[in-house]
């Protein structure tokens, strides 16, 4: 038998409603009812799909602009007590600087959040930080971090692989280098920061710090 075509012969209806006839064709009650549930359901699927995802991008567009603003705030500290770094970070390739407090979402000295910059492209990713264990640093909850890249190679894997001080101690073993928390791990792509009420330390972290790239607010 042939193919039934249906198509609709009056294109202006209003909505909710459906064309009472197709192609001449009488549609059912039965089959028109159901039909109705059918795109009611539909539009009411996708309505609350676009709502979580517009909902999402929104928290996440937030998180995003709160990070940029404590790390504008960060490079205004470091800027503050020493002056000489402003004209450094300018000249580099890139940077990333991150904060452990002042950020709404996070909680209990957990971490920190940060952000690598590309002084050519302007271009910003998002970072992650994880702190040693608790009370391997002096301060460490109420601490700022920069990172001076000494090329672009070192920002791009400074993206890529994060870093991570604990292999930076393996890789610098029998150095003798400790922290009033333990050992310490230099960074080798750059110049490294710390920044605590008592003033700038420069060179190495302590053992159990971690960078990496930030999954959501990229």
């Amino acid at each position: 038998a042939p193919a039934l075509r249906l198509s609709v012969r009056r294109s202006n209806y209003k909505s909710g409603s459906l064309p009472d006839r197709w192609s001449g064709v009488r549609v059912s009650d039965t089959f028109e009812g159901e039909l109705m549930k059918l795109i009611k359901w539909l539009v009411t699927s996708a309505a609350l799909v676009a709502f979580g995802l517009g909902g999402a991008g929104a928290a996440d567009k937030a998180k995003q602009d709160e990070v940029l603003k404590a790390a504008e705030a960060s490079l205004a500290a470091f800027y503050k007590a020493e002056p000489k770094l402003k004209a450094e970070v300018a000249k580099a390739p890139g940077y990333a600087v991150f904060t452990t407090y002042g950020l709404s979402f996070i909680v209990g000295g957990a971490g920190g959040k940060g952000v690598v910059h590309d002084n050519a492209t302007k271009k910003n990713v998002f970072m992650d930080m994880a702190l040693a264990s608790a009370g391997a640093q002096i301060g460490a909850s109420e601490t700022r971090y920069l990172f001076v890249f000494k090329d672009k190679a070192s920002m791009q894997n400074f993206i890529d692989k994060g870093w991570d001080a604990s292999a930076a101690v393996a890789a610098s073993a029998g150095t003798g280098k400790t922290s009033d928390g333990g050992s310490v791990g230099t960074f080798t792509g750059g110049k490294f920061y710390q920044l605590t009420k008592t003033g700038i330390q420069v060179g190495a972290a302590a053992a159990g710090t971690k960078v990496w790239k930030d999954k959501d607010l990229n």
